[in-house]
């Protein structure tokens, strides 16, 4: 489950700007995502841009080697809306299950 969570946070991030795969782990690690590595970002990366949800380009660094940053495609936008739908519909039944829990 944390999996496709983890590819609609991505998109979601991607979604407001460019970025790098460092730059992109930081922006998770900021979010509370303190447990996902880079290590498990970079392979969802390569297959998102297999699936065409995202595109990278090579640009340059003042600060080292080429960076690949990532943006959304159309076909990603789509993808980050219907998570975003089925996130909360999820959402909705967890906190219903915890409200009724806590009663």
């Amino acid at each position: 489950m944390l999996k496709g969570i983890l590819e609609g946070c991505i998109l979601k991030v991607i979604s407001e700007k460019e970025v790098y795969g460092y730059e992109l782990a930081t922006k998770l690690h900021e979010s509370g995502f303190s447990t996902v590595s880079e290590g498990s970002i970079y392979p969802l990366l390569i297959r998102m841009n297999k699936e065409k949800l995202i595109e990278g380009t090579l640009k340059k660094s003042t600060a080292g080697p080429n960076r690949k940053y990532y943006r959304l495609t159309e076909k990603g936008q789509k993808e980050l809306s219907q998570f975003i739908i089925n996130w909360n519909i999820l959402k909705c039944g967890v906190d219903k299950l915890l409200k009724e829990e806590e009663q």
